[in-house]
Formats: C-alpha cells, sequence, structure tokens
C-alpha cells in the first residue's frame, strides 16, 4: 500500500497540475502556482477521499503546505 507522501503527492498532483513532481514536497500556499484558497479547498476535499478523513474548517489555517498536511494526516494516522 502506497505511503502518506505517495498518495500525498497524487492528490497534490491532481488538484495542481502546474506543479512538477519535484516541486511538491516543497509546496506552500500562495507561493506554489496556482495554490490558492480555491485550489486549497479542492485539495482538502480531494485529500478527505483518498485518505478518508473529515478535514475541518478549524484546521485549514494550519494546513499551509505540502509538510504540514502530511505531518497532519501521519498523526491522524498514528491516532
Amino acid at each position: 500500500m502506497p505511503d502518506v507522501h505517495d498518495r500525498l503527492v497524487r492528490c497534490f498532483a491532481t488538484v495542481l497540475p502546474a506543479l512538477d513532481p519535484a516541486q511538491i514536497a516543497t509546496a506552500v500556499l500562495g507561493e506554489a502556482p496556482g495554490w490558492d484558497s480555491l485550489a486549497t479547498i479542492n485539495l482538502m476535499l480531494v485529500i478527505e477521499e483518498e485518505f478518508g478523513v473529515q478535514l475541518s474548517l478549524d484546521e485549514l489555517p494550519d494546513l499551509t503546505s505540502f509538510a504540514r498536511i502530511k505531518a497532519h494526516l501521519e498523526k491522524e494516522a498514528a491516532a
């Protein structure tokens, strides 16, 4: 089964096709091409579907980079 990193890369690639694979792991909201508020909502929906999680609106301000989203998902998986 693919790990969190690989699955999350696929989510980002689906929502942000302008990013090449090398850019995804360092992507930050507002700095990555195409990653704006609308893309954030789409990204969260794709992540929820891929990982079977429910992300609350209260969590969104903290989920502003690939690394922070990955850490959040790994924490959820360990809980």
